[in-house]
């Protein structure tokens, strides 16, 4: 028993930024992904152990979280990537964590709750910018007002996204967006609503997204109605719109795959 964790994917953006935050720390995490020159490079430069393969290779995935105690996956799109990591935690009794923001993982993880309950283990998507502030946040807010009966949360920001996060956006864009209403996941379209944020220092124009605390959010108050809102530019605003009409062709395997 090492008491060590592993990163999964930690030559991604995130898993990179993830790594040199740990090794900054003392921490000597065991990296991990399919990119063998990618993730050798990062082990070295850091002095850490490394491990390659890819989540279809069972034995090896297997062999791996036999060294750590905890899964640290920073491989999306999440929806592609969460079950086979989740699954093999489960089987060998290890904690999983991920940095999703994937309505639809959230929902999924949730559904293990019990399973992970009879292993002993924890199993805590979003542990990144998405969902980690905002929740702590949401339920703060419900802590203040216990009875509150609908939730809107707000943000925006001036970072860069990360390949993995505009892959994922990618692969949703013509889905739609969603929120929760009387505790169920709702479809709505694209910037689906709009209205004006006071955030202190500005006041901007934000519209609805799919973020995760549809999801994750609901479980964190018990508040049924949750709306998530971001400030986003207008040529994106117009983009999203039109992806109402457009939803067909930005789900086909030629869109997603440019």
């Amino acid at each position: 028993m090492s008491g060590n964790f592993l990163i999964y994917g930690a030559n991604g953006y995130t898993g990179e930024l993830i790594t040199r935050f740990a090794v900054e720390r003392g921490m000597k995490p065991i990296l991990a992904g399919r990119n063998a020159i990618a993730i050798e490079a990062l082990a070295k430069k850091h002095h850490l152990e490394y491990r390659v393969f890819s989540l279809d290779e069972k034995d090896r995935l297997d062999e791996a979280l036999q060294e750590v105690e905890l899964v640290l996956h920073c491989a999306g799109p999440f929806s592609l990537t969460v079950q086979p990591m989740v699954e093999a935690c489960l089987r060998h009794k290890k904690h999983y964590t991920d940095i999703t923001g994937e309505i639809a993982v959230f929902e999924a993880m949730a559904r293990l709750d019990e399973k992970a309950r009879d292993a002993g283990i924890m199993i805590m998507p979003g542990v990144g910018f998405d969902v980690v502030p905002s929740d702590c946040l949401a339920k703060h807010l419900k802590d203040r007002l216990p009875t509150a009966t609908h939730l809107s949360l707000a943000f925006y920001g001036t970072g860069k996204l990360s390949h993995g996060t505009q892959a994922t956006m990618t692969m949703n864009v013509g889905r739609g967006g969603a929120i929760r209403m009387d505790g169920k996941i709702t479809p709505v379209p694209a910037a689906w609503k709009k209205r004006e944020i006071d955030f202190g220092e500005t006041t901007k124009t934000g519209v609805t997204i799919p973020w995760g605390d549809v999801a994750a959010a609901y479980y964190s108050t018990g508040i049924p109605n949750i709306e998530v809102f971001t400030v986003v530019p207008e040529k994106n605003l117009k983009m999203l719109r039109l992806s109402r009409y457009l939803s067909w062709l930005l789900a086909t395997k030629p869109f997603q795959d440019y």
